[in-house]
């Protein structure tokens, strides 16, 4: 091979490696944002739901951008109004018009500037200050809210799963029965009936389990409706029963954190902003100054200059008043507003902590004390049966307390856990 031969080969080699190092590249660049689409599912713990609302929410990040517009309004609120240029040609003949400065009888140039006076460009900045306040503390609110109907959504859709696997396992309690009737009956020692009364029953708790499949599938939509995704997308069984943990003293969460609600906080916001526009209405009967300058100029010369000030005629005194009692009345439905939404929170979270505590009481009094006896009576009915000491219908019976023992143990859990995201909400604890 000469050399020309291996420069050619050489040359080959190093475009198809380059070729190769492109697709690569492009192979990564496109397949990543995909990859991040493609992750694990949220719904294994309640933290991820919280990851997941906060990254993808397009509710939370418009509020998030208005915040962020409010805060950039702030500066321009106080600036000094944009400067005004005039300039007059005067003179212009009327046999050879002519429009440059020159060749004009005299050409008049202005440069005007008012000027805001008696405090009100610091009126402005706080007022639009506060507005980006209220719009910040309204995100951080929303933000709560949100939070709290996920993980009431995922609450719902936890207790759906929870309450099949439950009615799963009196079929298989009941499939053990309609064996033990059929042995039984096999052995002449009970009716048939027995064994068809087994299968209507677990006919009956198919049919319920159906029910619940179907609202598990309706509260699935409902959580990853409130993650901004898609109805039908999945999501991660559930680790165990959600952790909504709530402050040990409850009392004291409570009482520090309602006067610091971010809802409470921008209704407070809000009411300075009014405050702040009342007082720069006010302000406004007071003229502003206007100071301009002017040089002439004759032919190709500077011939003199002009200084002139001008303020406004407060002429409109009943129109001054309608503002300033407009003004005044927003003041005050802020102030009102503000005071309406603590007397909600305070009354919301006293109506929620008692369902809460309700809830775990009912829970704590089926743990402990209902499902032991359905338990303790379920076993003592198999075991008469058995013997033929009780019929089958009273079996059933037994299981069928047990069940309800079990369901409406559910229901607390779901309850209370319900009631405690609304809590964490209203006292901060949903971060």
């Amino acid at each position: 091979m000469n050399q020309c031969q291996i420069l050619f080969a050489w040359q080959v080699c190093c475009r198809m490696f380059a070729f190769a190092l492109i697709l690569v590249v492009a192979t990564t660049v496109r397949a990543a944002p995909y990859g991040a689409e493609v992750s694990d599912p949220p719904g294994a713990t309640v933290a991820s739901l919280h990851s997941w609302l906060i990254a993808h929410n397009p509710d939370l990040l418009a509020m998030t951008l208005e915040a962020q517009a409010a805060d950039a309004r702030i500066q321009p609120a106080g600036a000094l109004p944009d400067p005004m240029a005039q300039i007059e040609l005067r003179d212009i003949s009327v046999h050879k018009p002519r429009v440059l400065p020159g060749q004009v009888g005299s050409t008049f140039y202005q440069l005007r500037q008012r000027f805001p006076l008696w405090g009100k460009r610091d009126l402005a900045r706080d007022a639009a200050s506060a507005d980006a306040s209220s719009a910040a503390y309204r995100r951080d609110a929303r933000l709560r809210e949100l939070i709290a109907t996920t993980e009431q959504a995922y609450v719902r859709y936890w207790y759906a799963g929870q309450s099949a696997a439950t009615l799963d396992r009196i079929v298989d309690v009941l499939s053990n029965l309609e064996q033990l009737a059929n042995q039984r009956y096999a052995a002449g020692l009970a009716p048939q009936q027995d064994a068809i009364k087994a299968q209507v029953e677990r006919t009956s708790m198919l049919r319920e389990r159906i029910e619940r499949m179907a609202m598990q599938r309706e509260a699935k939509a409902q959580l990853n409706a409130s993650l901004a995704r898609g109805p039908d997308e999945p999501l991660a069984e559930p680790a165990g029963e959600p952790e909504l943990e709530l402050p040990t003293n409850l009392d004291a969460a409570i009482a520090a954190s309602l006067d610091a609600h971010p809802a409470l906080a921008a209704a407070g916001a809000s009411v300075e902003a009014a405050e702040d526009r009342r007082e720069l209405t006010y302000r406004n009967r007071y003229p502003d100054l206007t100071v301009g300058i002017a040089p002439i100029q004759v032919g190709s010369r500077l011939a003199s200059w002009e200084l002139m000030f001008e303020i406004e005629i407060p002429f409109q005194q009943t129109t001054r008043r309608n503002q300033e009692h407009e003004a005044t009345l927003m003041r005050d439905a802020s102030a009102a507003r503000r005071d309406a939404i603590a007397v909600q929170l305070r009354g919301q979270t006293g109506e929620i902590r008692a369902n809460w505590e309700g809830a775990r009481e009912q829970r704590a009094l089926i743990e402990h004390t209902l499902l032991p006896q359905t338990d303790a009576n379920f076993e003592s009915a198999l075991s008469s049966y058995q013997v033929g000491a009780v019929d089958f219908t009273t079996l059933l019976d037994a299981l069928r307390q047990r069940r309800a023992a079990d369901l409406t143990r559910l229901d607390a859990t779901r309850d209370a856990l319900l009631s405690a995201a609304t809590l964490r909400s209203l006292i901060g604890e949903a971060r």
